[in-house]
């Protein structure tokens, strides 16, 4: 039986997840940017919390953590690489590391770039991914730490998931995303429909996340460095892959 998946908007336009196992009762919060709006959505579902699974050090995905733990008596859960900087762990992670909620084995996913000990959390059983600032809804995140070629690495990595996987991202910036995707493909069919389809979504006050993957290599330009469409777009048809990515993500940063 599939993760319950709850999206949980917090601060200005971050989320966090909880995913529930209904037979064994356990749950899951992956990121805390704030605590009271997962001790919220647990209330109201008559969950009790038992891990914390961290991404990344960044402020805005940890700032709740310490009292989501004291409140829960969770276990924390992130990357060993990362453990200098993030609240102390139960349990330090590497990417050969497995761990289950419930009977579902959760695969651990190296994702540099933003950061250089970003990791990813995917739940093959119920076809989900948390990817919080890699791979974005309709974009990246910001190579704060990591090199393009990092990024571009760890973006492979995502993009071999299986298409109807469900990317879990960090953050509300879809519509500015593809805005910026528009300038490189303005005639795409599905980059269209997608834009449409985003509007209405926040017009009505909706997350516009999840997102099935196949829908990010549809219409996310940094999934599509490799296409020669994409690789004239940006005046660079016989650069590699990688290097057609950092120019992407350069244009991005200036947008």
């Amino acid at each position: 039986m599939a993760l319950e998946l709850v999206t949980i908007p917090c601060r200005t336009d971050n989320y966090a997840y909880l995913v529930h196992d209904a037979a064994s009762g356990q749950t899951a919060v992956i990121d805390v940017p704030d605590a009271a709006p997962v001790l919220a959505a647990l209330k109201s579902r008559g969950w009790q919390l038992s891990d914390i699974l961290i991404t990344h050090h960044h402020d805005d995905h940890i700032s709740g953590v310490e009292s989501l733990r004291a409140a829960t008596g969770a276990m924390v859960l992130g990357a060993a690489a990362d453990a200098h900087r993030l609240p102390p762990l139960d349990y330090a992670l590497t990417e050969a590391a497995s761990f289950a909620i419930g009977t579902e084995k959760v695969r651990v996913i190296d994702v540099p770039g933003h950061t250089v000990g970003h990791i990813a959390f995917h739940f093959p059983e119920s076809r989900l991914a948390f990817t919080a600032d890699s791979l974005m809804s309709g974009g990246c995140g910001r190579l704060f730490e990591g090199t393009a070629a990092q990024m571009w690495q760890s973006l492979q990595k995502l993009a071999a998931l299986p298409p109807d996987t469900l990317i879990c991202s960090g953050h509300e910036y879809t519509a500015s995303n593809l805005r910026f995707a528009a300038t490189l493909e303005p005639g795409n069919p599905a980059l269209i429909s997608r834009i449409e389809r985003v509007a209405a979504a926040r017009a009505a006050g909706l997350p516009t996340v999840p997102v099935d993957l196949q829908t990010e290599l549809d219409t996310n330009p940094f999934l599509r460095a490799g296409l020669p469409a994409i690789k004239a777009a940006v005046g660079l048809p016989d650069a590699d892959d990688a290097m057609v990515f950092a120019e992407i993500r350069a244009r991005k940063d200036r947008f």
